[in-house]
Order: structure tokens, then sequence, then C-alpha cells
């Protein structure tokens, strides 16, 4: 009994101190003055310079405009991680992530070392044409996969 009677005054003393607290907050906070109604607010631009007005120096130079880069040197770019215009060994191995299942000869979802150099080392001795351990862009772009043709009707 003597515990509910000390409950409900902790609750009555928690609301009056609430209550207490919500009023001085309210009367510390200035009210919103609320703008006449207008018909409609315009900003309002700056004048323009006069003609005789001193410039602030040259105008900005124009952006260059960007070449759209060839599929065959968007393709080159992504191998070509330190942008030196030529692909090393490491920069071709490094990307060869998706072809993991072609990779994996025995089927064990390992891929272990000797399966991935062979067949990335034999590929990059293809297309390394005159053996000098770097692809060069008309090198790198013999080893493009080769499209499937496509049907002609797609009944």
């Amino acid at each position: 009994m003597n515990r509910t009677i000390a409950g409900a005054i902790a609750a009555i003393l928690l609301l009056a101190g609430g209550l207490f607290l919500w009023q001085a907050e309210s009367q510390d906070a200035e009210p919103l003055a609320a703008a006449p109604p207008t018909e409609r607010s315009v900003p309002t631009l700056p004048d323009p310079p006069a003609a005789n007005a001193p410039s602030r120096g040259p105008a900005p130079p124009a952006p260059p405009e960007a070449k759209k880069a060839t599929r065959e040197e968007a393709r080159f770019n992504r191998y070509d991680r330190n942008r030196d215009e030529a692909i090393s060994r490491i920069e071709l191995m490094s990307s060869r992530t998706s072809a993991f299942k072609k990779l994996d000869k025995d089927g064990n979802n390992l891929l272990t070392f000797e399966e991935w150099a062979v067949a990335t080392s034999d590929r990059f001795a293809r297309a390394d044409a005159n053996r000098n351990g770097l692809l060069t862009r008309a090198e790198f772009a013999t080893t493009a996969p080769k499209r499937s043709a496509k049907p002609k009707c797609g009944c």
C-alpha cells in the first residue's frame, strides 16, 4: 500500500515538474510574427553593371571538351591501372577475377596458382607480339573477347 501511494506521488511530481518546464520554455520563446499576406513576393535582381564599369578580370576559359573513348580505349584503361600507356603482366592478372569458373579446371571451387597462372600467362604471351613483357594498345586489342553473332530475327 505504501508503495502504491509513493508511486502515485512520484508520478504527480513528475507531471507537475514537466508542466512547469513546459510553461517556462513557452514563456522564453518569442512568438513568431506572421508575415503580412502579400500578393506575391518576387525577389529583386541586382541591376546590371553599367557599360563603363570596370571588369573584374578576364572571362574564365571554356572547359575543354573531353573526347569520348572508344570501346577498346575504355577496355584498355580498365586494365592500365597506373596509366602509363602499357599493361604489365600484374595489371592484367589483377583484373581476371570474373573468369574464375573458366580457370578452375578441376571444378573444386578453389583456384590454385597453377590453374590461374597458366591460363593468364598463356593469354598474355599470345597477345605480346613483340615479346617485351608489356602490351601496347594494338597488342591489347587482340585480347578482346570474340562476339557471338546475334540472330537476325527475334522470332
